[in-house]
């Protein structure tokens, strides 16, 4: 496959100090038109003491307050606007399971950059003018299925609205239509994986050339079993609403060696989870944002609760972020141990009889908190054989990150999902 450098925009020919230039004249420009325009930033940065013109370069934007998802949800539902309502041509939120949902803002040009996000992070994964791709992201407020079909059209792809769900529709359809994309989280691939060997099909027969799996963390490992078992390249692509969407970073299909991120239009960090200290490149914290050409709802060092670290670029000359297999508020701590829900999976992903479906169940047995690894046989396993997976399970947990765990085989597809993913952690303790 051609690595697509022929096709590359304007923005990704950029040479390092006309990136940077263009970086801080935009950082500038988009902290001014917050502080003029929202109340929360002015309060914010006049609180913390600084003003858009103390932005002299990169480096300054340390000194300047972060945003977390709790203001956003204080501002509910237009406060973070810095554009008249009306001049909002679209509105996107958050599930809101937790709280108050986020509700982000796109104006006309707004949406024109996120498609053209789109379009460049699909040509990075391998995409191209005339392909089929079938986005089996979920549609509607939530902002995966909307960004991928724009992005897709953009980019000249003709689109197969296909959302989630209706998983053996979704076989059938990506039978017949014949995409060589498709654009779903990780965790639902390999439920369509499953449908597949199901209905008797071979998985590595279909038109499927490539996969741009995000919206959820996910390990190599299940890089390796999606790749191996359908016969496609598997890349990652990383976004949150609050943010643009999906979108914000691609991972290139000729190298797979993290995400690239669209430094042009988001600037990146990293930072200590703890102290909020600014880490050097190539150290693993917290991924920080602050947009850099957004109209409608622009954010200033937006933190993410992503644990990632910078790179240097490889197939693009932008930056890489690595591939985020954890977040700051996904981790548990177990009897003093630290425990992230992607190291389970790497252990039932290598256990036999189980399908690569898992969950978390948080209790508290006494003064102690407990932990149950509920994970989903694969059709057809006996009795024995998942009783030999949850001895193996509950084995390999305790040797590889030293604390016990009950285990319990559950029914195929027996666990609850929404939006094509699984619910990974669920807190069943007393608050």
């Amino acid at each position: 496959m051609a690595d697509g450098t022929d096709l590359l925009d304007a923005g990704e020919r950029l040479g390092h100090e006309e990136l940077r230039a263009l970086q801080l004249e935009r950082m500038r420009a988009s902290l001014r038109h917050a502080y003029e325009n929202v109340p929360f930033y002015r309060a914010s940065f006049d609180k913390a003491g600084v003003r858009p013109e103390d932005c002299r370069s990169l480096a300054d934007l340390a000194h300047f307050p972060f945003t977390t998802k709790a203001d956003l949800r204080d501002n509910y539902p237009y406060g973070m606007f810095a554009v008249p309502r009306e001049r909002v041509r679209r509105l996107h939120a958050s599930s809101g399971t937790t709280g108050l949902p986020t509700v982000v803002g796109y104006t006309e040009n707004d949406l024109s950059m996120w498609s053209d996000m789109m379009a460049r992070s699909l040509r990075a994964a391998g995409a191209r003018p005339g392909d089929v791709v079938h986005v089996a992201y979920g549609y509607g407020l939530f902002t995966g299925g909307l960004g991928a079909h724009y992005g897709a059209e953009r980019l000249g792809c003709t689109v197969v609205p296909a959302s989630g769900g209706m998983t053996a529709r979704q076989v059938r359809l990506i039978q017949d239509l014949e995409p060589g994309v498709i654009m779903v989280t990780p965790s639902y691939m390999l439920t369509l994986l499953d449908e597949f060997e199901r209905q008797g099909v071979d998985p590595r027969g279909t038109s499927l050339r490539v996969g741009v799996f995000g919206a959820e963390p996910w390990t190599d490992r299940m890089r390796q079993e999606i790749e191996e078992r359908f016969g496609i390249d598997a890349v990652d692509i990383y976004g949150l609403s609050e943010v643009i969407g999906p979108g914000v970073a691609q991972e290139c299909v000729e190298t797979k060696d993290g995400l690239h991120v669209w430094e042009d239009h988001f600037y990146p960090e990293i930072v200590d989870p703890v102290t909020g200290e600014v880490l050097p490149e190539g150290e693993r914290g917290e991924l920080v944002f602050t947009s850099l050409t957004k109209e409608a709802m622009p954010v200033v060092r937006y933190r993410t609760r992503d644990l990632s670290r910078l790179l240097p670029g490889t197939a693009r000359a932008f930056r890489r972020m690595e591939k985020v297999t954890g977040r700051s508020d996904d981790l548990v701590i177990l009897r003093g141990v630290n425990l992230f829900p992607t190291q389970i999976e790497e252990i039932v992903l290598r256990t036999p009889g189980v399908a690569p479906h898992f969950q978390l169940r948080l209790t508290r047995e006494g003064r102690l908190d407990a932990l149950t690894v509920r994970a989903e046989a694969r059709a057809g396993a006996t009795p024995e054989a998942r009783d030999e997976a949850a001895r193996a399970i509950a084995a390999a947990v305790k040797d590889g990150i030293g604390v016990s765990v009950g285990v319990e085989i559950v029914e195929p597809e027996s666990l609850e999902r929404s939006v094509g993913k699984i619910r990974r952690i669920v807190d069943l303790r007393e608050k």
